[in-house]
Formats: C-alpha cells, sequence, structure tokens
C-alpha cells in the first residue's frame, strides 16, 4: 500500500514544485518506488523531470474526468527511477467540471486506488492556491508536506491552510496528517528568517523537518534541463539537503534506511 503525501501551500513561489520533484527523486534513489503526480495545470513538475507537457497524449486530466484509466496515463521515467502522472494546461478543464460532478473531491482518491499497490510513495505536487485539485490532493492523501518560506507572510498564508486541512479531516478524510513543514530557500544571515523559523519550531515542534533547503543555484537550473538536483549536480547544497528529507520521511514512517542506488 502506498503513502501518499500532498505537497501543498496556497502561497506561490514558496518551492512546492522544486520539493515534490526533488523528494520524489531523492525516494526513489532510495530504492522505493515513487510515483509523481503532477496537479498543477503549469505543468513545472512534468517539465522538470524531462517530459515535454505539450506532447503528452493523457494527462492527470483524463484520468480525473474517468476519460482513461491511470495506468495509461502513467509515464515511466527509467533515467530517473520513478513514474509520473503528467499534466498540462488541460488541467484548468478539470478544475472547472469536478465542481460539478457529486463525488468531485474523491476522483484523485479512486484513481489512485488502482495504483496503491505498484508504488510505496505517491508525490502530489498541488496548485497555488486551495482549489477543487487542491482539495483532491488533500482528499486522496495520507499526509501533508508544507513547504514555506520563513518570511513575514508565511505564518499568515498557514493559517489558511491548517483551517482547509482541519476542515478536510474532520469531514471527509479522517487520517489525513500533517506530514511535516519544510523550511525552504533558507538563509541563515537573514534574521527575520530565523525569528520565523523558532517560531516554527516552537508552534509545531517536531513537525519541522530538521532539513533546511538552502537558496541554491543549482536547484534553480536543475528544471530547465529537465533533470532532479540530485542527477543535474548530486554534490549541490540543494541536492544534498532533498536528500536528507528524504531520509527524514524515510525514518517516520517506515524506520527505512538510505539505500542509495549506484
Amino acid at each position: 500500500m502506498s503513502h501518499v503525501i500532498a505537497i501543498a501551500n496556497q502561497k506561490g513561489g514558496v518551492g512546492k514544485t522544486t520539493t515534490a520533484i526533488n523528494l520524489a527523486a531523492s525516494l526513489a534513489a532510495t530504492k522505493r518506488r515513487v510515483l509523481l503526480v503532477d496537479l498543477d495545470a503549469q505543468g513545472n513538475a512534468t517539465m522538470g523531470v524531462g517530459v515535454d507537457k505539450n506532447a503528452v497524449k493523457l494527462t492527470a486530466r483524463d484520468v480525473l474526468l474517468e476519460q482513461a484509466p491511470i495506468r495509461d496515463a502513467i509515464q515511466e521515467l527509467p533515467d530517473l527511477g520513478l513514474a509520473l502522472l503528467p499534466a498540462n494546461g488541460d488541467m484548468t478543464e478539470a478544475e472547472i467540471k469536478l465542481r460539478d460532478v457529486a463525488v468531485g473531491d474523491f476522483a484523485l482518491k479512486t484513481a489512485l486506488a488502482d495504483v496503491a499497490d505498484d508504488y510505496d510513495y505517491v508525490i502530489l505536487d498541488c496548485p497555488p492556491a486551495l482549489s477543487k485539485l487542491t482539495v483532491n490532493a488533500l482528499v486522496a492523501a495520507d499526509g501533508v508536506l508544507i513547504p514555506m518560506q520563513c518570511e513575514y507572510y508565511a505564518l499568515e498564508g498557514l493559517s489558511a491552510l491548517m483551517d482547509t486541512i482541519h476542515k478536510i479531516r474532520r469531514v471527509i478524510n479522517p487520517r489525513l496528517e500533517i506530514e511535516g513543514l519544510l523550511r525552504t530557500m533558507y538563509d541563515p544571515r537573514n534574521n527575520l528568517a530565523n525569528d520565523v523559523s523558532n517560531q516554527l519550531v516552537q508552534h509545531f515542534g517536531d513537525k519541522v523537518y530538521r532539513t533546511l533547503v538552502p537558496r541554491n543555484v543549482r536547484l534553480a537550473e536543475a528544471p530547465s534541463h529537465g533533470l532532479p538536483a540530485m542527477l543535474y549536480d548530486p554534490t549541490s547544497a540543494g541536492a544534498k539537503a532533498y536528500l536528507a528529507l528524504a531520509g527524514e520521511v524515510l525514518r517516520r514512517h517506515d524506520g527505512g534506511q538510505m539505500r542509495l542506488t549506484a
């Protein structure tokens, strides 16, 4: 049975897609079977792993609207060691049409049930909004990983997301948990970043990952090459940070040890 993690934060530019791609690749490098699901109409996660979003025949849109089986839409990426359910601008149609379906909130959960035994981890890259697609992700997920910058408005945006998570847990998905909070684009020289980081730790305790993802040029460059950072530049600080995050995720869930591929 796969463990489903939604990477969510309604605030844009906090590193959701970067986290989804690099966490998926890092988990795959430990010999876990990983499916990366792109739910964003921008298709950045799709492009970030080297798949042309404009050339794919089937996307998450077709799966969510029950126009194609999920197995037909999944693409295997052997060079990365993971699988992808791609997305492109067609996801906008899914967002609209799912509002008119009585069980629209369960579309992703239903689809993923068909491949639950095929993967150890399913990573969901959510849109930067508390939309119908994000709700689908939260209904399907076991946990929510929240990337966030340690800046002035971060805590305000976090409260809205937490309210949504609590509502979904109370009404639809009682097993949904806060997977963890990930501090991204972190600069220890910034006093405000350190203050916000301390507030997060004080409020959320061990829900805050010990891993700190730094501002890193290689992380920013890697998507333009269609590669996760660990394949673009495995010695970079960003690549090492996401490998450390994968270790934390594994230890929290299965006591797993890092078994890196050669």
